[in-house]
């Protein structure tokens, strides 16, 4: 096949989650700082974690892009010049920018990072592209409301050597490139300045302007009143369409997901761009293991947004707004003990006697029973009910360390 293999671009929340993503077969990870990036919600790295993360990323021959896609004010701009200084000292991969005044700050203080222009930008044509490019952006990120058939000509129309880099999996935006002025209006919270709050998810009614005080549910067709609420992206069954479309990065949403989450796209993206770039017969043939595993991890549904035309009803979710999760996630095995006990940080509360399951980077998923757990001063223990405890856990096999423990829920 003489297609160039997409890069797998995942996010990460936080080191552990980084971390994870490397194991699982990310070839890039990107990430945020404390500041300047789109999920002020989210965990975020310190700059001590940062420099960790690039480093661990580095040695295992993974890239780390770093977001600075707010769209800034004049006080955003002196805080700016320090943090790109310092991300100087770091060496990320990239630093992934909306804003033309954050881009030409970039340059000047470290014109030796590539920078990646965010789908924040609104790019939607392949003009958009070569200006970015002439400016000295080495990729763009599509916006999401681009069909395939529009990445085509961009990349029929752009230098050989720039990067295009698309949204393939996670949550879409009921906002234009994600631009959300909803959340602002609501709750004073600028969506463009990282900190959301998901006004799309909420229920919603209606108030004529004679009639004050009585509210009236909005329904389309009998469906419901979420409006807003759209499916999750989901492309894993058409990756020879993303391929033949030359999209050069593959990029996964959710910067606020756990560690499991990272671990089930990343490790499924994995194994279908793999398995494609073997032959078309073996991604076809391994097509169900896909669809069944992807389908474990915390989604609303799923569409394949615009990529084949306009989205339409059908990409709403009007009947509810609860995302569909199928496994709790239990801890990552961090090591194995001497006397072969998995320590992990636990998550989620589990039992002596619980029937789990092992979940491998190299696509295995083996069913184990917890046959005994010691807290950290080794006393034996019936449950783990504590957020984060540090545990010992035995099981009916040994896993290795950086295998994700998780239980199917009943």
């Amino acid at each position: 096949m003489d297609k160039k293999k997409p890069e797998l671009l995942v996010p990460a929340s936080s080191l552990e989650v980084l971390k994870t993503a490397v194991i699982f077969g990310a070839d890039a990870v990107y990430i945020g700082g404390e500041a300047y990036g789109l999920r002020a919600k989210a965990k975020n790295f310190s700059m001590e974690e940062m420099a960790e993360g690039i480093a661990y990323a580095h040695e295992k021959k993974v890239r780390v892009y770093v977001t600075a896609n707010i769209l800034a004010h004049n006080g955003d701009l002196e805080g700016a010049k320090t943090y790109f200084g310092e991300l100087k000292r770091l060496k990320p991969d990239a630093l992934i920018i909306s804003d033309p005044g954050m881009f030409t700050l970039a340059r000047e203080i470290c014109p030796e990072i590539d920078i990646h222009i965010s789908t924040q930008a609104n790019n939607t044509n392949y003009m958009t592209y070569r200006f970015w490019h002439e400016q000295g952006a080495k990729r763009v990120v599509s916006a999401r409301e681009l069909s395939l058939k529009e990445i085509k000509e961009i990349r029929d129309n752009i230098p050989e050597e720039m990067e295009i880099e698309s949204f393939v999996h996670g949550a879409m935006c009921i906002s234009y490139s994600g631009r959300c002025l909803l959340s602002s209006f609501l709750t004073g919270r600028s969506a463009n300045r990282g900190a959301c709050t998901h006004p799309c998810r909420w229920k919603y009614a209606l108030m004529e302007e004679t009639r004050p005080g009585e509210y009236m549910p909005v329904f389309e067709n009998d469906r419901g009143t979420y409006i807003f609420n759209s499916k999750d992206l989901n492309m894993i069954e058409y990756i020879p369409e993303l391929v033949e479309a030359g999209i050069d990065s593959f990029k996964i949403e959710g910067r606020m997901k756990t560690a499991l989450y990272a671990a089930t796209v990343a490790r499924t993206y994995r194994r279908a761009i793999d398995d494609y770039f073997v032959s078309e017969e073996q991604y076809r043939a391994n097509m169900d293991w896909y669809r069944a595993e992807i389908a474990k991890c915390t989604y609303r549904k799923f569409t394949t947004g615009f990529y084949f035309g306009k989205a339409d009803e059908t990409t709403q979710i009007y009947d509810e707004s609860t995302y569909v999760s199928e496994y709790t996630y239990l801890g990552i095995v961090g090591e194995v003990t001497e006397e072969g006990c998995a320590r992990i940080e636990q998550r989620n509360k589990f039992s002596v006697g619980d029937e789990i399951e092992i979940m491998k980077p190299n696509g295995e998923n083996i069913p184990v029973q917890v046959l005994a757990m010691y807290d950290e001063e080794g006393n034996s223990m019936e449950s783990c009910p504590h957020p984060k405890q540090t545990v010992d856990v035995r099981l009916s096999e040994t896993p290795e360390a950086g295998d994700i423990l998780r239980v199917e829920k009943e």
